[in-house]
């Protein structure tokens, strides 16, 4: 069967805008995501911890960042202490049910956070309403926050304190977004290695 000729176009126009956006998030995004790399070494080698969490795909992105953590990212070296708060679907259903979805995130942040630990808050808008608590009981908790987010960051902008790290992508497509987020989630990764274990020769 023929391929047509207009899936093709379309599938460039995708590759082609999400390489332009990464393109030009570059000088805006560089200098924020190598202090979140610092803040992130900073509460690992400190025996602190990193908590992650966000909604559908921002979720899975939460996931990929816990367990690249936990395993490795392309180096060997002992895991590390991370945490995706979207897995165990016992606490969220039952906090779900029991307090309500807005709580799913802030719950397991006041039960699990310590001083000095990170929130990774993910939400393509900026406006989740159980991301924001997430973000309100790291900082009773005495936590720092990494947000990634998008277009112009939502309610999580106005959330942040001093000493947060935003990570806002320049655009209003989701998945334009989302595809930035995970880039960003491999830097992160990338560059605690490279602070761990130093940079690679290659």
């Amino acid at each position: 069967m023929p391929i047509a000729m207009d899936s093709i176009a379309r599938i460039s126009r995708h590759f082609d805008e999400s390489a332009r956006l990464k393109s030009a998030s570059v000088e805006e995004l560089a200098g924020p995501i190598a202090a979140a790399i610092d803040l992130v070494f900073g509460a690992l080698s400190n025996d602190r911890k990193l908590l992650a969490c966000g909604n559908g795909g921002s979720a899975a992105d939460a996931q990929h960042l816990a367990a690249e953590l936990i395993g490795r990212y392309e180096r060997e070296r002992p895991g590390l202490a991370a945490v995706a708060l979207t897995t165990d679907t016992s606490i969220l259903t039952a906090v779900g049910n029991d307090y309500g979805f807005e709580d799913v995130f802030a719950r397991q942040v006041r039960g699990l956070g310590q001083p000095g630990d990170v929130l990774v808050a993910i939400s393509t808008s900026g406006n989740s309403p159980n991301v924001l608590r997430a973000i309100e009981a790291a900082h009773q908790r005495e936590m720092r926050v990494i947000a990634l987010t998008g277009r112009g960051g939502g309610g999580i902008a106005g959330a942040l304190r001093d000493g947060d790290i935003m990570l806002c992508v320049p655009h209003d497509r989701t998945a334009r977004i989302q595809e930035v987020h995970l880039l960003i989630v491999h830097c992160l990764c990338d560059g605690v290695d490279a602070m761990l274990l130093g940079a690679p020769e290659d």
